[in-house]
C-alpha cells in the first residue's frame, strides 16, 4: 500500500509539474519568428560590408558593425597561409581581390583544387610576414573601385576578433581537404585559435572536415553548419552530390547543428528568372533540429523579378511569408538584411503609418508594367500609391490620352506594325524622328501592343520580361473613372507637356481638353478627390488657374544648386507645389553624393511642399551611399531632408517605407540613419576621389517667365499621312476631325498593300 501510494504520489506531482509548465507556457508570448529557437534570424556579414569595401578588410568589417543590428555576426573565409596562420581572405587564390598580383608578379602556381588544376597565387606560398605588403581591393568588377586605394591590409582570424569585437564570430572553411594534401592543418588551426579567440560558428561544404574536429572544442564550442553547394555539385569526401545529401538530413544531423545552403534550395527560379513554389527544406530541417542559413543575398545583382527589385521584399520572403522562416541571412549588404528583419518584418498593409508623405506613381507602376496601362495603374493603387499619374498626350482625332511620352515609340511597339510610315521629325519635339501621338487616332493608337520601359537594358537589366507587353492604353476618361473607383486614392496628377506646339502646329488645345474631360467626368473643383496638375511650363500652369481651381505643380526639369528667391515669388503666383529632381537635392559625382542643396529647404519655407523624382528600386539607379537598396535612399529623402512626396516608377517600395517600424522609436536606427551628403567620400583615399565637377545651374526667375499660350491654329489636311504642315487653312471642328480620320484610315489601307 505504501508504494502504491508513493507512486499515486509521484503521479500526481507528474501531472501537476505538467499542468504548471502548460500555464506558463500559455503566458509567454508566443515569438512571431517560426525560426527553430524562436529567435530573430541572425544578419551575417559576408566578409563585413563586402558590398561594398574591399572582402574582409578593416573597412569592410568596421563599416558592417555601424551600420547594422548589434549582434551582427562578421563572418570570415579563413585561408591559411604558408605559416599555418589563418587570414581572413574569399578565395584559396589571391589575385581577384588583393593586389598580390602587382607585388609579386612571378609567383603564381598551380595545385589541383578538389580534382582540377588550378592556377593563381594561392595562400600557402606566402608567409604572413610576406603578405603585409599586401592590399585587398574589390573582388566583384562592378562595384566601385574607389575604396581600392585605402591600403586595407589582409587580416588574422585573431585580428579581426580583437579589433572588431563583434557579438558573433562565424568562420567558414571552404578547402580544408586542399589543406591537408598540403600538409597544413585547419583543424588544428582551429582548436588553438579557439583558446584565444571567441568562435561562435564553423562551416565547410566538406564532411570529412567535421569528422575531424568532432569533440575538439568541448561541451561550449561553436555551433557546426555544414554548407551546401550547387545540388548537382559533388561533396569532396563523400563523393555524393550535395542534392543527395539533401535528401538525408538526419544524416546531416550527426555532425552539424546547421546547414548553410544557397537561396534556390529554398525558393527556387524558373529559366526566366521567376520565383516557383518554396520547397519544404526549412520546415524539414527544423524537424530534424537544424538550423537554417541562407547564402547569396546581395543588393547589386539581378534578382528574381517577382521583388521588382527590391532587396527588402527578398529578405522578407526569407523571414516573414507567413510559412516558416529561416534562422539567419549571409548577406554582402547587411544594413538592408538589419532593416528588413528589424523594421519591415511582421507589418501588415494596414499597419500603423510611421510617417506622412505623398507616394505619387510615375505612369503607373511602370517599374512593372507598362506605363499608363490599366495593370500599371491598378497595381499602383494596389501597392498603396496616394496619387496616380497620368502624362497626357494628344491623339490626331483630339483625344486626351495617357501615355508616357509623345512619340509612340518609347511606350508601344508601333515601330514594328504598319503604321512606322508616319514617322515624321518635329524639331520642337528632338532631332530624331518619330511617330507621334497626334498622328493618330485614338482607335489607331488603341490598337498599339503597349511596351515597358528598360531604361537599364544596356546593363541587361530587364523589368518583369513575362508582363513586358501586357495592358491596354488608357484614354484620359478612362484613367480618372477608374481612378474615381477606388477607395484608397487621395488624388490624380495630369501632367502637361508641348502645348504650345500642339495649338500652334496641330490645332489641338490639350488645356480645354483635360479641363472638359475633367468636367464630363466629375471631377469638379470641389471634387473629394484632389486633382493636381503639374507642368515644365508656368505658361500652362496660368492657363489653368485662370480657368479652374485645381492644385498645380510646377516641374523643374533641370538639376539645380540653388534657387533664387524671386524666382520662388514667381512660381507661387501660379504654383501651389513643385517637382524637382534628386540631383537637386543630393548632386553627385561619380555616383557619390558630394553635398545637399538649400532647393528644398527654401521652397518649403515658402509654403510651397516638393515632390522628388525619379524613384526607381533597380540599385544602378542609386549613389553608392544608399547601398544599392531603394529603402535606404528613400529614407534619406524623407526623414534626413523631409520632402513631401516621392515620384516613383515602385509605388510599394515607398509605401511599405511609411510603416518602418524603426521610425516609431526614440533613438535612431543606424540601419535607419540618413545617408550623410559627403560622408561616404571621406573613406576614399585622397587619390581616388572623383574629380570636381561643374556645379549645376542657379534657378532664377528667367527660367520661369514665359509668353503666354499662342491660341490655337488650325491645323490644315495632309496629302502625306504624318507630315506636318502650317501653309494651307484648315478646316475645323468636325470637319477637321473627319478628315483626319480618313487620312488615317486611308494611310492604314496604303500600309497595308506595301506590305503585299
Amino acid at each position: 500500500m505504501r508504494g502504491l501510494r508513493a507512486s499515486s504520489l509521484l503521479l500526481c506531482g507528474v501531472v501537476l509539474i505538467q499542468l504548471l509548465a502548460a500555464q506558463i507556457d500559455a503566458q509567454r508570448p508566443k515569438s512571431p519568428w517560426p525560426t527553430l529557437t524562436g529567435d530573430p534570424p541572425l544578419v551575417i556579414a559576408r566578409g563585413g560590408f563586402s558590398g561594398l569595401f574591399p572582402d574582409s578588410s578593416f573597412d569592410a568589417y568596421n563599416f558592417a558593425m555601424l551600420t547594422s543590428v548589434s549582434d551582427v555576426v562578421l563572418w570570415c573565409d579563413v585561408q591559411l597561409t604558408k605559416d599555418a596562420l589563418g587570414i581572413c581572405f574569399p578565395d584559396l587564390t589571391m589575385s581577384n581581390a588583393s593586389s598580390i598580383e602587382v607585388v609579386y608578379p612571378t609567383r603564381k602556381k598551380s595545385y589541383p583544387v578538389n580534382g582540377v588544376p588550378t592556377s593563381g597565387w594561392f595562400t600557402i606560398d606566402f608567409s604572413l610576414k610576406d603578405l603585409k605588403a599586401v592590399n585587398l581591393i574589390r573582388g566583384i568588377l562592378s562595384r566601385s573601385e574607389k575604396f581600392d586605394g585605402n591600403l586595407n591590409r589582409i587580416m588574422t582570424v585573431q585580428s579581426v576578433a580583437t579589433q572588431m569585437k563583434p557579438s558573433f564570430f562565424w568562420l567558414n572553411v571552404q578547402h580544408d581537404a586542399f589543406y591537408a594534401q598540403q600538409n597544413l592543418s585547419m583543424s588544428s588551426f582551429l582548436v588553438a585559435a579557439s583558446k584565444t579567440v571567441p568562435i561562435d560558428f564553423i562551416s565547410s561544404p566538406e564532411v570529412n572536415f567535421f569528422r575531424k574536429i568532432a569533440g575538439r572544442f568541448g561541451r561550449n564550442g561553436p555551433s557546426l553548419v555544414f554548407r551546401f553547394l550547387g545540388q548537382e555539385e559533388f561533396e569532396p569526401t563523400t563523393n555524393r552530390t550535395y542534392g543527395s545529401i539533401l535528401s538525408n538530413l538526419t544524416f546531416v544531423k550527426t555532425f552539424a547543428s546547421g546547414i548553410l545552403v544557397p537561396k534556390s534550395y529554398i525558393l527556387p527560379l524558373d529559366d526566366q528568372q521567376y520565383l516557383l513554389p518554396h520547397t519544404s527544406l526549412v520546415q524539414d530541417a527544423h524537424k530534424a533540429g537544424l538550423e537554417v542559413f541562407v547564402s547569396g543575398f546581395a543588393n547589386d545583382i539581378d534578382i528574381a523579378h517577382d521583388y521588382s527589385f527590391d532587396p527588402v521584399s527578398e529578405y522578407l520572403s526569407f523571414v516573414d511569408n507567413g510559412n516558416f522562416s529561416v534562422d539567419g541571412v549571409l548577406s554582402d549588404f547587411p544594413i538592408s538584411a538589419s532593416a528588413s528583419l528589424d523594421c519591415f518584418s511582421h507589418i501588415g498593409r494596414n499597419a500603423t503609418k510611421q510617417v506622412d508623405f505623398l507616394v505619387i506613381s510615375k505612369n503607373g507602376a511602370s517599374g512593372d508594367y507598362p506605363g499608363c496601362t490599366d495593370l500599371a495603374y491598378e497595381k499602383a493603387i494596389k501597392d498603396g500609391a496616394d496619387v496616380i499619374d497620368c502624362s497626357v498626350q494628344m491623339s490626331s482625332d483630339g483625344t486626351p490620352i495617357c501615355l508616357s511620352s509623345i512619340d509612340l515609340g518609347n511606350s508601344t511597339t508601333v515601330t514594328q506594325t504598319a503604321f512606322r510610315n508616319r514617322s515624321t521629325t518635329v524639331p520642337e519635339l528632338g532631332s530624331l524622328g518619330g511617330i507621334y501621338t497626334f498622328s493618330l487616332t485614338w482607335p489607331e493608337i488603341q490598337t498599339l501592343t503597349p511596351a515597358i520601359s528598360n531604361p537599364y537594358r544596356v546593363t541587361s537589366l530587364f523589368r518583369n520580361p513575362k508582363q513586358k507587353n501586357a495592358g491596354k492604353l488608357l484614354s484620359l476618361s478612362d484613367f480618372l473613372n477608374l481612378a474615381k473607383n477606388s477607395t484608397s486614392l487621395s488624388g490624380v496628377l495630369i501632367s502637361v507637356e508641348n502645348a504650345a506646339y500642339l495649338r500652334e502646329n496641330q490645332g489641338l488645345d490639350v488645356v480645354k481638353a483635360v479641363l472638359d474631360t475633367l468636367s464630363q467626368t466629375g471631377y469638379s473643383n470641389k471634387t473629394a478627390t484632389k486633382v493636381m496638375i503639374q507642368s515644365t511650363n508656368s505658361s500652362v500652369l496660368v492657363d489653368f488657374k485662370k480657368q479652374s481651381q485645381y492644385e498645380t505643380v510646377y516641374k523643374v526639369e533641370e538639376n539645380i544648386r540653388d534657387i533664387l528667391d524671386s524666382a520662388i515669388e514667381d512660381i507661387k503666383k501660379f504654383a501651389d507645389a513643385v517637382v524637382i529632381q534628386k540631383s537637386s537635392v543630393f548632386p553627385l559625382a561619380q555616383s557619390f553624393i558630394t553635398t545637399q542643396t538649400n532647393v528644398v529647404e527654401k521652397l518649403q519655407k515658402s509654403q510651397l511642399p516638393v515632390y522628388v523624382e525619379l524613384f526607381q528600386n533597380e540599385f544602378l539607379s542609386q549613389p553608392y551611399d544608399f547601398f544599392a537598396d531603394a529603402t535606404v535612399e528613400i529614407n534619406s529623402y524623407i526623414t534626413g531632408v523631409g520632402i513631401n512626396g516621392t515620384i516613383t516608377e515602385f509605388p510599394f517600395t515607398a509605401a511599405r517605407y511609411k510603416r518602418n517600424l524603426c521610425l516609431g522609436r526614440k533613438e535612431t536606427i543606424p540601419y535607419m540613419a540618413p545617408a550623410q551628403p559627403g560622408a561616404l567620400l571621406t573613406l576614399v583615399s585622397p587619390t581616388s576621389l572623383p574629380p570636381a565637377e561643374a556645379p549645376n545651374p542657379v534657378f532664377t526667375d528667367a527660367d520661369v517667365t514665359e509668353p503666354p499660350l499662342p491660341p490655337v491654329t488650325a491645323k490644315a489636311p495632309t496629302s502625306t499621312p504624318g507630315t506636318p504642315s502650317t501653309n494651307a487653312e484648315a478646316p475645323s471642328g468636325q470637319t477637321r476631325i473627319t478628315l483626319s480620320v480618313l487620312l488615317s484610315v486611308f494611310a492604314m489601307v496604303l500600309a497595308s498593300l506595301l506590305l503585299l
